[in-house]
């Protein structure tokens, strides 16, 4: 996709590791520090990436770090953290997250999010596979290639990009999306976290279904508003 000086410093100081995704848009990699021994995540895109520069100037211990984010000839390089985890869609393939797990991951998940959305940031695509949980516990909120910036004076996106099931109706062109988009995917998440299934094959029934039900309105002015909202009534 392209060479630029990045590359040159990545393939004299780093390793090649594997490849963890590759599409017609984005590709992504592992590398490994030839002397430290330290991983990194190489992706590159063919977008203007916005988000991934604005991510650079934020630190957030529940948002995987952007070290640098570099224009190229076709788009961009972007060099970000190496989470050693698993993700909640990994965890699901064994079993289901109990109440009080959930809660730990949602609220870590708005803490994120509150970060994100007072920059204008809309992840767009949270789903059990962008949903890390690290090594050591903590979880962090992965991949941001479908991620916008909030434009006060659209009506709405440019591109209908998301995860069928996850994705708001907002995000089908009807409106512009904002942090109530993130917050009916958080609804759905929590619900395959607990069932297996979306709500609209399998409500889950226990005390976090108000919670549920709330976030996954289809009118954004019903859902919780924000993120600190949300937090609150977990």
């Amino acid at each position: 996709m392209g060479n630029n000086w990045i590359d040159t410093v990545i393939n004299e100081q780093y390793q090649f590791v594997r490849l963890l995704k590759r599409t017609d848009k984005t590709e992504i990699c592992v590398f490994r520090h030839k002397e430290l021994g330290k991983l990194i995540v190489k992706r590159t895109l063919k977008s203007l990436g916005e988000v991934y520069f604005a991510l650079r100037t934020l630190s957030h211990p529940n948002i995987a770090n952007v070290y640098d984010v570099v224009k190229t000839e076709t788009g961009v390089t972007v060099l970000e953290e190496y989470v050693d985890g698993q993700t909640v869609a990994d965890y699901l393939q064994t079993g289901l997250y109990s109440p009080s797990g959930v809660r730990k991951v949602v609220a870590s998940l708005c803490d994120a999010l509150d970060l994100l959305h007072s920059h204008q940031i809309i992840h767009k695509d949270i789903k059990p596979e962008n949903v890390m949980i690290d090594s050591n516990g903590n979880v962090k909120l992965i991949d941001f290639d479908a991620a916008r910036l909030y434009k006060p004076y659209q009506s709405k996106d440019t591109q209908t990009i998301g995860t069928m099931g996850y994705a708001a109706p907002e995000q089908y062109g009807i409106n512009q999306t904002d942090e109530r988009t993130d917050i009916y995917a958080i609804g759905v998440l929590m619900n395959v976290m607990l069932t297996g299934q979306p709500p609209e094959i399998r409500l889950y029934n226990g005390r976090l279904k108000r919670v549920i039900v709330k976030c996954t309105q289809t009118i954004p002015d019903n859902r919780y508003q924000n993120v600190k909202e949300l937090k609150r009534n977990l």
